[in-house]
C-alpha cells in the first residue's frame, strides 16, 4: 500500500498512461496489484444491478447486450493499441513468439466473452446499470494496460519477495536469438499452461452455453399458453427469455458446483499464468535506459508465488499472475451471493447441497 501512496505523490501527466510509459506502467501496477482489498466491498454487499439482480426500470439502467460488449471489449480494444503504439524501437512481429501468444491468447477469449456471448449465444442479458459498467470498464483498462506494456518489454524490478534485475528475465544457460535460452521447467511450464487455459475455456464456454440452453427452455415451456398456443412476445415488444433464469439441473459440470464457468475461467487465467513465464522483454527494449521501468513493492499475497518462480528459477509473469488473483477476488463474491439467490428463488432442496465454486460448501 506504501507504493500505492508514494506514487500519488509524483503521478507523471495523464498522457503518459495513454499509452503508458514505464513509470506509469510501474503506478499502474502497482495499484493494481491492490484491488483484492477493493473486493472487500463485494463480501459485504449483496446489491449487484446487472444479470439476474439486476434492479428494474433504474434511469441509470444500459441495455445488457451493449452495455456487456462495451465493458469488455475496452480489454482487447486497449491491448491492441498498446501493442501497436509502444514499441518505437522494435515492431509487433519482432516481438517474442511467446509474447505473440499470450497476447493472441487474452484476445481469443475476449472475443468470445465482448462479442459472441452477448450478441450470438445469450438469448437475453438483463440492463446493466451504469456504476456496474464503468467499474468493469476500469478495471479491464488497468488490466490491460499492463499486460500489454509487460508484453512489449516492460519488466520492473521487484524489491520486495522476489530479487531479480530490471529485465527480469529469469536464469538462462545461454542466447537464443538475443533471448534467454529457457531450461527444462521453463519450457514445461509454458505447454502446461497452454494446456489449462485450452482447458478453462472449453469448459467456461460449454458451461455458459448450458445455461444459457437451460433457460431457452424454460422460456419456452413458459411461453405456451393453456391452450398450448405460443405466446407472441414481438407484440408486446420483449424477448421471451428476458429475466427467465432456471437453476442448473445437477449433471456434468453442475453436478457439484453452481459455477463452474468461474472456476473453469480462474482455470484459464492459471494456465495464461503459466504461459507468461516464458514471456521476455524485447531485447532493444530491456537494453535501452529509456526503458527503465521504476522498481514496486509486492503486495503481500503475492510474494508467495513471486518466491515459487525464485525457487523454480523461472521468470515471474507478475501482470498474469495479478490478473488470475484479481479475476478469483472479482468473481468469488459474486459466486457466493449468487449460490445465495438460488437458494432464495429455488430453495435449497433445487441447490441439492451442491457449493458455489466449492463442492459440498454452503457457504462458498
Amino acid at each position: 500500500m506504501r507504493s500505492i501512496l508514494s506514487s500519488l505523490r509524483s503521478l507523471p501527466p495523464p498522457a503518459d498512461f495513454f499509452p503508458p510509459t514505464p513509470e506509469a506502467y510501474s503506478i499502474l501496477i502497482s495499484t493494481f496489484q491492490y484491488f483484492p482489498v477493493v473486493s472487500i466491498l463485494q463480501w459485504l454487499l449483496a446489491y449487484h444491478p446487472a444479470g439476474k439482480t439486476s434492479v428494474k426500470n433504474s434511469i441509470f439502467n444500459l441495455p445488457g447486450r451493449f452495455a456487456w460488449c462495451v465493458m469488455e471489449i475496452i480489454g482487447p480494444l486497449n491491448l491492441l493499441y498498446i501493442l501497436y503504439k509502444l514499441p518505437p524501437m522494435v515492431n509487433i512481429s519482432s516481438l517474442p513468439l511467446s509474447n505473440k501468444l499470450a497476447a493472441s491468447l487474452y484476445l481469443i477469449h475476449y472475443v468470445n466473452r465482448a462479442i459472441i456471448s452477448p450478441w450470438f449465444a445469450a438469448p437475453s442479458m438483463s440492463p446493466i446499470h451504469v456504476l456496474v459498467a464503468g467499474f468493469a470498464i476500469v478495471f479491464n483498462w488497468f488490466n490491460s494496460s499492463c499486460l500489454a506494456a509487460w508484453l512489449v518489454g516492460y519488466h520492473a524490478p521487484i524489491v520486495q519477495g522476489y530479487k531479480t534485475d530490471g529485465a527480469a528475465v529469469g536464469p538462462s544457460t545461454g542466447t537464443l536469438h538475443g533471448h534467454p535460452t529457457p531450461s527444462f521447467i521453463m519450457r514445461i511450464l509454458p505447454v502446461i499452461g497452454l494446456g489449462l487455459f485450452t482447458i478453462g475455456m472449453a469448459g467456461n464456454i460449454y458451461s455458459e452455453r448450458m445455461l444459457y440452453h437451460f433457460r431457452r427452455v424454460e422460456a419456452d415451456k413458459r411461453s405456451k399458453s393453456s391452450k398450448g398456443k405460443e405466446k407472441d412476445h414481438s407484440k408486446e415488444g420483449k424477448n421471451k427469455y428476458s429475466k427467465v433464469y432456471v437453476i442448473p439441473p445437477r449433471a456434468g459440470l453442475f453436478r457439484y458446483i453452481l459455477y463452474p464457468h468461474y472456476v473453469s475461467e480462474w482455470l484459464e487465467w492459471l494456465g495464461f499464468a503459466l504461459v507468461g513465464t516464458a514471456v521476455f522483454p524485447s531485447r532493444q527494449l530491456s537494453i535501452s535506459s529509456t526503458y527503465a521501468t521504476p522498481p514496486i513493492n509486492l503486495a503481500p499475497w503475492l510474494v508467495p508465488a513471486a518466491r515459487w518462480a525464485q525457487n523454480l528459477n523461472v521468470p515471474l509473469p507478475l501482470p498474469g499472475l495479478i490478473f488470475l488473483v484479481n479475476a478469483v477476488a472479482n468473481m468469488l463474491p459474486h459466486a457466493r451471493w449468487g449460490r445465495k439467490w438460488y437458494v432464495k428463488m429455488f430453495g435449497e432442496r433445487a441447490v441439492a447441497g451442491r457449493g458455489a465454486v466449492v463442492p459440498y460448501c454452503s457457504w462458498m
